[in-house]
C-alpha cells in the first residue's frame, strides 16, 4: 500500500482519488483553510482527512498536486517548505516551463513527475489518460497507483515538461475551438441563420486534429483565408461580437502567405514555417 497526500481535489482531483482508494492505496486529504466542498470531495472519495500538511506528508511517499492551474506553483511551494523526500507529481494544465519551476522549486529532496490528464474525471464507466514524464524509478511508483484503474497510464518520456506539453498543444486546439464555436454560433444567431450553420457543420469533416497531412493545403490557401478573416472580424465587429480570435488567426495565416498555391509542400514545412518568428 502506498500513501499518497492529495492536493487540493475538485472534482478531476476527487475522481482520481477514490481510483487511488479503490485500488487498495491510502489517500491522504489536508482540509485545513480549505472549502466546505473540497472537505466533502475528499471524505466521498475516501481520503483521510489531515489538518496539518506537514503531518500529511510525513506520511506519504508521493504527492499529487491536482489544483487550479494559478495555484500550482504556490501548492508546490507549501509542499517543498516543508522539505518533502518523496514523489511529487504535478497532474495541472500547466506549461512546460512552469513545470521546470516547481521541479526547481521542489528539488533536492523530491523525485518530480510531470503529468498531464486527458478526458472527463474517470469512473463511472469512463476511461481517462494520464501521462507522466519523469525519471523511471518515480514514474513507475506514480503508475502503480492507477493499475488495473479506470485512469489509464501512458508514458511519454522522462524530461519533466514532456506531458504539460503534450496537454498544452491538445488544449491550444480543443479549448480554442470549443470557444470559436461560441463566436460563430453567437453570430449566426445574431443575423437568424443559426439553424443554417449547424446544418453545414452536421456535414464537415470534422477529423482536423488528427490528421496533420491536411496543413500544407491550409498553408497554400493561407493568402486567401488571412483577408476572409479579417472580413469574419469586421463582420463580428458589426455584430458587438469579440474579434481578437480572428484577427489572430489573420495574423497566424500570415506566416504563410509565401507559400501561396503549394500544395504539395511537406507537413514538416508547413509546421517550421509557424515556427519561423516572421511573415511574409
Amino acid at each position: 500500500m502506498i500513501t499518497v497526500t492529495v492536493l487540493h481535489p475538485g472534482t478531476m482531483g476527487a475522481a482520481i482519488t477514490a481510483e487511488i482508494v479503490a485500488g487498495g492505496h491510502e489517500a491522504l486529504s489536508v482540509t485545513k483553510g480549505r472549502s466546505e466542498n473540497t472537505r466533502l470531495r475528499g471524505r466521498e472519495a475516501g481520503a483521510t482527512a489531515y489538518d496539518s500538511l506537514a503531518e500529511a506528508l510525513s506520511r506519504s511517499a508521493v504527492v499529487l498536486s491536482v489544483c487550479p492551474p494559478q495555484a500550482a506553483e504556490d501548492v508546490a511551494a507549501a509542499v517543498a517548505a516543508h522539505g518533502f523526500a518523496g514523489v511529487y507529481a504535478d497532474v495541472n494544465a500547466i506549461s512546460p516551463q512552469r513545470v521546470q519551476r516547481i521541479a526547481d522549486e521542489i528539488r533536492p529532496g523530491s523525485a518530480v513527475v510531470d503529468g498531464a490528464v486527458f478526458g472527463q474525471p474517470p469512473g463511472e464507466g469512463r476511461a481517462t489518460r494520464l501521462y507522466l514524464a519523469g525519471a523511471d524509478s518515480a514514474v513507475e511508483l506514480v503508475a502503480s497507483l492507477f493499475t488495473d484503474s479506470a485512469l489509464h497510464v501512458c508514458r511519454v518520456g522522462d524530461t519533466p515538461g514532456s506531458a504539460s506539453a503534450l496537454k498544452m498543444a491538445f488544449a491550444s486546439y480543443q479549448k480554442a475551438a470549443r470557444t470559436l464555436a461560441g463566436v460563430a454560433h453567437a453570430l449566426a444567431d445574431s443575423h437568424g441563420v443559426g439553424d443554417q450553420l449547424t446544418a453545414e457543420a452536421e456535414v464537415m469533416i470534422s477529423a482536423i486534429l488528427s490528421d496533420p497531412e491536411y496543413l500544407p493545403s491550409v498553408a497554400a490557401r493561407a493568402w486567401r483565408w488571412a483577408p476572409e478573416m479579417e472580413e469574419v472580424a469586421d463582420t463580428l465587429r458589426a455584430a458587438d461580437l469579440p474579434t481578437d480570435m480572428a484577427e489572430a488567426t489573420a495574423r497566424v495565416l500570415a506566416f504563410w502567405e509565401q507559400d501561396k498555391d503549394q500544395y504539395d509542400l511537406p507537413v514538416v514545412h508547413a509546421l517550421s514555417q509557424l515556427r519561423s518568428g516572421r511573415s511574409a
